[in-house]
């Protein structure tokens, strides 16, 4: 299985107090709507959108920092974001606080990386108000207040894994309209957060790794009968997908462009080129979270969902947003892959399901979608307590 981060911690984020939980390959977040789940799986996005672009820009993105930390009276609060992660040469932690300012500002309060290397040559560095407070190994590149340190950090090789995992790792919240367009020519590195580049992305797997796109094709046939496979076409200068159909009376399937076929057709495609978009290797993608990917599907259909993510989450991580009772109605779904959430107070509390439902679970009484549906699925009581702090590398969750 493939867990890139293993831990999150989150302080003052959105509508989320604190909480400290456990990831695994596979996760569900899953509670009604307003209850906080998009804010939880925004929180590692805003990480990948800090190293991507700016932290100014992710802050702009979301409506300032005023939106961003937890609202509260009195004086303005500070956020912090922490991760235990794991990669291939190396374990670690990563963690940084972000301080905001009456007059709407933000500084980066302090930053901090950790990593214990399989070569036993450790890394790490620790910076407070923009100024470096240590730097291992060599000389430390310049800090700024307004900027993570890690994207300065990445120049050196003991760091570039970790800023490119967590600048890879992909969010879809998924927009037929915008694939259904035709599209300017790309690489199709990595599919966009609205998956509006997929034809480029079905071009880069059947070159590289024809066997991952005859996956997505058997999938999609599943969820889709008749619907035998799905190609990358360039029109000019611009590119698009076609879809082959089965036709009544017809003896060689019919094409369709994708301005031709359905949300459900067009979001099901989307949801599994996601998940398969690496090709085998997690160093492309690590990590992926979708916003409710059953949305637009027949509930005939969420099994076949269910059995893909499942399938996908050997080389990919993946975290789900959903309430879909279908899609949560299977009865090997493992209890630790749910994590409850629930809103009480205007404040988010999400953690592992409670002992109650993971009886229920674990003695195949009832399904996950069943317990949705009864209101029975909930956090357990510890859920949300911090007992560590947000730079304590290494001491074990509660």
């Amino acid at each position: 299985m493939s867990v890139f981060i293993h831990r999150v911690r989150l302080r003052n984020y959105m509508s989320i107090a604190k909480c400290d939980v456990g990831l695994g390959s596979l996760n569900f977040l899953v509670g009604p709507n307003g209850s906080g789940k998009s804010n939880f799986l925004d929180s590692l996005r805003f990480i990948a959108d800090s190293l991507n672009a700016t932290l100014d820009a992710a802050m702009r993105d979301r409506g300032g920092v005023g939106e961003v930390r937890r609202r509260s009276t009195g004086h303005p609060t500070h956020f912090g974001i922490a991760i235990d992660f794991e990669l291939p040469d190396a374990v670690g932690h990563y963690a940084f606080e972000i301080a905001a300012r009456r007059d709407a500002g933000f500084s980066v309060k302090r930053e901090r990386c950790e990593m214990r290397r399989h070569d036993l040559r450790d890394a790490g560095f620790d910076v407070a108000d923009g100024v470096v407070q240590r730097f291992s190994p060599g000389p430390a590149p310049a800090a700024a207040p307004d900027r993570l340190f890690l994207a300065h950090a990445s120049g050196a090789p003991e760091f570039r894994p970790l800023y490119e995992a967590l600048t890879r790792m992909g969010f879809y919240n998924l927009n037929p309209d915008a694939m259904r367009e035709l599209q300017p020519a790309s690489p199709g590195d990595l599919l966009d957060g609205d998956g509006r580049n997929i034809a480029g992305v079905l071009k880069r797997l059947a070159s590289e790794t024809p066997p991952w796109k005859v996956r997505i094709e058997e999938y999609l046939a599943r969820v889709v009968p008749g619907v035998l496979g799905v190609d990358y076409v360039s029109l000019g200068p611009r590119e698009t997908i076609e879809f082959r159909q089965e036709v009544a009376g017809s003896h060689d399937p019919w094409r369709f462009y994708a301005a031709n076929m359905s949300d459900g057709t067009i979001r099901a495609l989307g949801a599994l080129v996601a998940m398969f978009q690496n090709g085998g290797d997690p160093r492309r993608v690590p990590l992926i979270g979708f916003e409710e990917p059953e949305i637009a599907l027949h509930p005939a259909a969420a099994g076949v969902l269910t059995d893909s993510l499942r399938d996908a989450s050997s080389t990919t991580q993946i975290l789900v947003t959903s309430h879909s009772t279908e899609l949560l109605d299977d009865e090997d779904l493992d209890a630790d892959s749910l994590l409850a959430v629930v809103s009480e107070k205007n404040e988010t509390r999400i953690g592992p399901i409670d002992d109650i439902g993971r009886s229920l679970l674990m003695d195949r009484m009832f399904t996950a979608g069943e317990l949705v549906r009864m209101e029975q699925l909930r956090p357990a009581p510890s859920s949300g307590r911090l007992e560590t702090g947000l730079f304590d590398f290494g001491a074990s969750k509660a």
